[in-house]
């Protein structure tokens, strides 16, 4: 079995070479966290650090509204029109495939590692960009729903 340490620094090494400063960074502090014996933060980490990064996630994306950088004449054609009736359906299927892709991680979490490789792999081979393993959740999910759906069972 490897200790904790030791996969933290490998999605250290992961996150370096992928290229995602926030998959290095989250498993840094984690290692500083258990290397200085603060280990008992991590429950609260645990129970609320996904909700308080999705509170800066959120603020970020209405600081133009705040800063009046987007008014309500540009939001008006999200409602009239074909490009912006796509967006909207487009941001709700986005949004439940990340609840999705969330029980997923609550419920498989060693699934972390595949997806985290996974995103790498798409940023190298095919110039992706990452954007999070909560998305590649979802969609890991939606997959493997649709294995289902079609008669597949997905080895444990």
């Amino acid at each position: 079995m490897m200790s904790g340490e030791v996969m933290l620094v490998i999605l250290i090494v992961i996150g370096l070479i992928g290229r995602s400063p926030i998959i290095a960074t989250a498993a840094s502090i984690l290692l500083v966290l258990k290397l200085t014996a603060l280990e008992r933060f991590f429950p609260s980490v645990e129970r609320r650090g996904l909700e308080l990064g999705l509170l800066f996630l959120t603020i970020s994306v209405l600081v133009p509204f705040a800063s009046e950088k987007i008014s309500w004449k540009d939001v008006t054609p999200l409602f009239t029109t074909v490009v912006g009736f796509t967006a909207l359906a487009g941001g709700a299927l986005a949004t439940w495939m990340n609840g999705k892709g969330l029980d997923l991680l609550r419920t498989e979490p060693h699934m972390i590692i595949g997806l985290v490789i996974g995103s790498i792999i798409g940023i190298v081979f095919f110039r992706g960009i990452p954007v999070g393993p909560l998305m590649a959740a979802g969609i890991t999910a939606f997959v493997l729903k649709l294995w289902e759906w079609f008669g597949g069972r997905w080895p444990q």
